[in-house]
């Protein structure tokens, strides 16, 4: 039946409403720019390669990336695989500048955490684009800032671009575990003059952002001391139809009770103060009054009234929780032994064994010894070097206007620790943006935002610009 000439206008209005909505959607979500689309396919590559430890091989990823960049014109010399083991292979690569000041780092690891398939909704070790993400084990950490790191170098060789000083890329191993084979540990005890440098790029920092809105975009100076502490309760034991007063399950598990119940004092930092001082004009309401009173130290209050949220607690003080249990060897036996792992994260400028000794007075039981699991490695905060911070902050302003960059000390731990210890400061920055609901580094479905991935390219690409040209 044909329109009546009445209905004939609005028709054509509503046509012309989808094509100009067809029109924004094709541009929004359209191809990505060349760079875009090269650092997505290094990206697909590296998720696709298992670094897990149990089967994964580093060095396979290692050696894909060095193959990129040798067909992109790199010298062989320039452009090394290293291995202190087979599987945990490290890639050193540097782009040549012209000398003037001395190098810059940028570090990412390329080992991730183990993923079993059954756990997720798909292969976790398949690249897969859906629904505005990328997906796949190591998205988030660390084979994004990886793939950035390589894209934009080739890029850079690509433009002819000469540095005023030599950039140096390494894709490391181990940094998820205690491992004797950390690619950076080992690099700095055996290659230190190929990592060398006036300061590190690293992971740790990053955007936050919250119902689609940024929030900040966080550089990260300083992290908390990892320490974990073996706890140990042992018994004669005997059989469970005779039951003993003392019970090593017991006993331990009292003391666990007590160190739950237990909390460390607040204790603040040039860091940590800038960083509740910069989230006070992000949130809003009381927890902004709070962090204020925090960053000035004003009311004692505030900071219990923080300590309410996990991060904000994190934040304020040194914690320490129970994160494995063991005991018994039989279901009709008294058990002989008890055992727990208590795992520390210690504020910067605390000595461990002062946490063991506060620890020991909280259980006050000499049936449960405690004991250090391995050496800890304490770090001095980065400086807030202007050099640094300057670049990040106008870069910042220019690619989401009105988003502060907000200082940060990590509540984990990454390789920037060792970094730190051998003199070279690190600074965990990415403008890679995630919802801070939605953190899921080490767990299900891993995934980060497609167009976060193409904008923290782009970030990386300008700082490392600026910090790397006099001009």
């Amino acid at each position: 039946m044909p329109l009546s000439s009445s209905r004939r206008p609005l028709f054509a209005l509503t046509l012309l409403a989808i094509f100009l909505a067809a029109t924004v959607a094709f541009v929004e979500t359209g191809p990505p720019s060349a760079e875009d689309a090269l650092a997505q396919e290094i990206f697909k590559e590296l998720i696709e390669i298992n670094t897990t430890d149990s089967v994964g091989d580093n060095t396979k990823a290692a050696e894909a990336m060095a193959r990129r960049l040798r067909d992109a014109g790199f010298p062989e010399e320039d452009v090394r695989v290293l291995e202190p083991h087979p599987r945990k292979g490290n890639l050193v690569a540097r782009l040549r500048g012209s000398g003037k000041r001395e190098p810059i780092l940028l570090l990412a690891h390329i080992d991730v955490v183990e993923a079993l398939p059954s756990d997720w909704s798909f292969d976790p070790f398949t690249f897969l684009e859906k629904d505005g993400y990328f997906y796949g084990r190591g998205t988030s950490d660390d084979k994004a800032m990886a793939a950035i790191w390589i894209a934009n170098l080739i890029r850079m060789k690509r433009e002819s671009y000469l540095p005023d000083r030599d950039l140096i890329v390494a894709l490391t191993a181990d940094e998820e575990g205690e491992s004797r084979y950390n690619g950076v540990r080992w690099l700095l005890a055996n290659h230190r003059d190929l990592i060398d440098a006036a300061y590190c790029l690293n992971e740790g920092g990053g955007g936050q952002m919250k119902e689609g809105r940024k929030l900040s975009n966080s550089v990260q100076l300083s992290e908390k001391l990892f320490q974990s502490f073996a706890l140990e309760a042992t018994n004669p034991g005997g059989h469970s139809s005779r039951p003993r007063k003392d019970n090593a399950i017991y006993q331990l598990s009292s003391a666990l009770v007590r160190i739950s119940q237990h909390e460390f004092p607040v204790e603040l930092d040039e860091i940590t103060s800038a960083y509740f001082e910069k989230m006070s004009a992000i949130e809003s309401g009381d927890t902004s009054r709070d962090m204020l009173s925090v960053a000035r130290r004003s009311d004692p209050q505030a900071a219990a009234r923080l300590s309410k949220s996990p991060y904000y607690n994190a934040v304020l003080r040194t914690t320490c929780v129970a994160t494995q249990l063991q005991g018994g060897h039989a279901e009709n036996a008294l058990p002989q032994t008890a055992r727990a792992t208590v795992n520390c994260r210690i504020f910067p400028g605390n000595d461990p064994k002062n946490i063991q000794g506060t620890l020991e007075s909280v259980v006050r039981d000499e049936a449960v010894r405690m004991s250090p699991l391995q050496p800890a490695s304490p770090s001095l905060p980065s400086p807030l070097l202007p050099e640094v911070m300057g670049p990040t902050e106008r870069i910042t302003e220019e690619m989401w206007p009105g988003v502060p960059v907000v200082p940060t000390m990590s509540t984990g731990a990454t390789d920037g620790l060792y970094l730190r210890n051998a003199g070279i400061p690190t600074y965990g920055v990415s403008g890679i943006f995630g919802d801070v609901d939605d953190a899921r580094a080490h767990g299900k479905d891993e995934r980060v935002l497609v167009s976060s991935f193409y904008e923290g390219r782009e970030f990386l690409y300008r700082l490392v610009m600026a910090l790397s040209s006099s001009n």
